[in-house]
């Protein structure tokens, strides 16, 4: 490491990601369910910034810029709302991913990490995981590691299956338990509307209770697999193709621990959207529009009907990735 680095800090920004189709199968012996996914990175991305430590502790604090600080999640026993704060201590991803790959680097640096969220919490958009992803790209500059992006997913897997796409970014099929990426080729772009939900799911109790829906209507899980034209339309920003295509095993758990996501889908419908889905185990809910254009008007339809907040963006966008101090995770594309 140059001593010159010991002064600076560093800072990465990494996507969010929407699920443009996720067929979920049966329950492995492992505990996960085998799926088959197209992931599509947005333009939301979550910030972390490396500072380094005289001392070897790591530390995690909250940017005060901070889109999403808290989520409100149903307690399984109970059905009550109860308020959950990001954890910034070492269960937190990004205290994971410094110690991993501190772990594998063999040193001992210390590193305050700054996290700024502008990808919603608990709401099936990958949050946590950019931040890992961000942390990866954030510490491996700061200490001079040297790595590829292809070594940092790799890294990067051993945290969660969605980390290595937010590192690599794009369009990706994903299998497995989501964590087998094949990137695509991709030209175009699709305009989105991501609506943020006030409360949060439980991804375990949704793939749970997927089950528990399965079993009550006799239904066997078959291997998953995407539909290959979906794929193709992806590819080509072929909107109106992939919105007749997109699909999510998970929404209708999702709905029906929460049923507000359905009503938020049709208001989207009547004012425009031409497909609203639940994005990936909710309860963000996100809507594919025509153009840049409608996707703008859909964002303020929605925000004037509903008083949510809507935010328009693209996909596909870049993967984890170094920037100077007057970029920030909103603004730049």
């Amino acid at each position: 490491m140059r001593e010159s680095e010991f002064f600076g800090h560093v800072t990465a920004l990494a996507p969010g990601k929407i699920n443009v189709s996720l067929r979920v199968g049966p329950l492995r012996e492992d505990g996960y369910h085998e799926v088959a996914t197209l992931y599509l990175a947005v333009s939301l991305y979550e910030e972390v910034t490396a500072s380094p430590r005289e001392d070897s502790a790591i530390t995690v604090s909250l940017s005060e810029r901070s889109a999403f600080t808290e989520v409100q999640t149903q307690d399984p026993e109970t059905g009550e709302l109860v308020a959950a704060a990001i954890p910034l201590d070492e269960r937190n991803l990004v205290y994971k991913a410094a110690a991993k790959l501190r772990d594998r680097l063999g040193i001992t640096y210390g590193v305050d990490l700054t996290i700024t969220k502008n990808v919603p919490v608990a709401g099936g958009m990958g949050g946590g995981s950019a931040d890992a992803a961000a942390a990866l790209v954030a510490c491996s500059a700061l200490w001079g590691a040297g790595l590829s992006k292809e070594q940092l997913a790799e890294i990067g897997a051993e945290l969660g299956a969605d980390v290595p796409f937010s590192i690599l970014g794009g369009a990706a099929v994903g299998q497995g338990v989501g964590d087998e990426l094949s990137p695509l080729l991709t030209r175009g772009e699709l305009h989105l509307v991501i609506v943020p939900a006030n409360t949060g799911l439980s991804t375990p109790s949704i793939y749970a209770k997927l089950d528990d829906m399965r079993a009550e209507a006799g239904v066997e899980a078959d291997t998953p697999d995407l539909d290959p034209d979906l794929v193709r339309a992806v590819c080509t920003a072929d909107a109106e193709l992939v919105a007749s295509l997109m699909a999510n095993d998970l929404q209708a758990p999702a709905v029906a621990m929460l049923p507000s996501l359905e009503d938020m889908m049709d208001i989207g419908l009547i004012e425009g959207a031409l497909q609203g889905l639940v994005s990936g185990s909710g309860p963000t809910v996100v809507f594919l529009a025509r153009s840049a254009e409608a996707a703008q008007q859909l964002a303020t339809s929605l925000e004037e009907r509903t008083e949510v907040w809507a935010i328009p963006v693209t996909g596909p966008a870049h993967g984890a990735r170094l920037i100077n101090a007057r970029e920030n995770g909103r603004d730049h594309h």
